[in-house]
C-alpha cells in the first residue's frame, strides 16, 4: 500500500502473538491486492478497465468502501470523489511529474462521483462514462486499519495501536493510561504540533506533505486533488479527523482538506461523535468544538 504499517499489542504468549501479528498484516496484503491503483492485477484495476462497459460484479469488501465513499461524497458536496484519479493517475510525485493545463482540462470532466452505480442488491459498480477511473488512496488505508483492528479483537487483544501512514487505530487504552498521539507538524517531521491523550478511537491526517514535489515555478504539487480542478488543494496544510472507525475518518481527513476550514468545519460539526483538527496555510490551527477546551 505504500505506507509503512505499525502494530503494537499486548498477549500473554508470544508464539500466539506472532501469529496474531501475520494474521493483521495478511489483511494489509490483501487490501492492496484488492485496491492497489498500482498493481495492474488488483480487483480496483480490473473494474477501471471494465466498468464504463458493463457492471462489474466486485467484492463485499470493495463494495463497502465504494458505499463509504459514495457517503462522504454526499456529505460533502463531492470534496470528496474517488474519481479523481481520472486526473491523478496524471501525476507522478516520484518522477515530479504534473500534467499540462491541457491535458487536466481534457479529463477534468471525468471526476464525477455520481457516475459510478453501485448496485446494492448485485453488488456491482458500473461507471456511466468511458474515461473514469477511480482511486482509492483517500480511504482504502482506513478500510484495511479496520479489518486489523477485528482481527485483534477476535483473538483476544484488548490493548492495542494500529496505523498505516496516516490512519491509526486505537484498541483500549495503553493498559491503564491513554495512548499519546502527536499531530504532526506539516513542515518538521521531528514535531508535533498537537499531542492527544486518546483511547478506543480512530484518527486519520491528511497532509500536503505526505507525496508531493516542489515544481519549478517553486508551488508544492501534492496528492490531494481538488475534484473541481484536479490541481492540489491550496488554502491548508494537513487536517486530522478523530471519530469511530478508520473508513470514516480516512475519507473525511481529505473531504475537510478539500473543503478547507470553514467548510470543513460546518460539515463535521454536524457530525456526531467526529471532531477534526486543519492547520491551514498561515499554520493557524483550528478544530471542532468537542475538542474545544471547557469554559471556566
Amino acid at each position: 500500500m505504500t505506507t509503512p504499517v505499525e502494530l503494537e499489542f499486548w498477549f500473554s504468549d508470544q508464539d500466539a502473538a506472532d501469529a496474531i501479528a501475520e494474521e493483521v498484516m495478511a489483511v494489509f496484503h490483501q487490501v492492496d491486492r484488492n485496491m492497489s491503483r498500482y498493481r495492474e492485477d488488483s480487483e480496483l484495476s480490473i473494474l477501471n478497465l471494465h466498468a464504463a462497459d458493463k457492471p462489474v460484479k466486485v467484492s463485499p469488501g470493495l463494495f463497502q468502501v465504494l458505499e463509504k465513499a459514495e457517503e462522504v461524497s454526499e456529505l460533502s458536496g463531492g470534496a470528496f470523489d474517488v474519481s479523481f484519479g481520472s486526473v491523478g493517475y496524471l501525476y507522478d510525485y516520484r518522477a515530479h511529474q504534473q500534467p499540462s493545463e491541457d491535458d487536466i482540462r481534457s479529463r477534468l470532466g471525468h471526476i464525477h462521483y455520481q457516475d459510478v452505480i453501485l448496485d446494492k442488491a448485485e453488488h456491482t459498480v458500473f461507471y456511466r462514462q468511458k474515461g473514469l477511473l477511480i482511486d482509492l488512496g483517500g480511504i482504502a488505508k482506513g478500510y484495511a486499519v479496520d479489518l486489523g483492528i477485528e482481527r485483534l479483537v477476535r483473538a483476544g487483544v484488548r490493548h492495542a495501536r494500529l496505523s498505516a501512514g496516516g490512519d491509526l487505530r486505537l484498541l483500549g487504552d495503553k493498559r491503564g493510561n491513554p495512548w499519546i498521539v502527536g499531530v504532526r507538524d506539516p513542515r518538521s517531521e521531528d514535531r508535533s504540533a498537537v499531542v492527544l491523550p486518546l483511547e478506543n478511537v480512530a484518527i486519520s491526517t491528511s497532509g500536503d506533505y505526505e507525496r508531493f514535489f516542489i515544481n519549478d515555478q517553486g508551488e508544492r504539487v501534492h496528492h490531494i486533488l481538488s475534484p473541481g480542478t484536479g490541481k492540489s488543494v491550496r488554502g491548508v496544510q494537513s487536517v486530522t479527523i478523530i471519530g469511530d472507525n478508520a473508513l470514516t475518518t480516512d475519507g473525511l481527513s481529505t473531504a475537510v482538506f478539500v473543503l478547507g476550514p470553514e467548510k470543513g468545519l460546518e460539515m463535521i460539526e454536524r457530525l456526531p461523535g467526529i471532531d477534526a483538527i486543519i492547520i491551514d496555510d498561515k499554520r493557524v490551527m483550528h478544530f471542532s468544538e468537542g475538542l474545544a477546551p471547557p469554559e471556566k
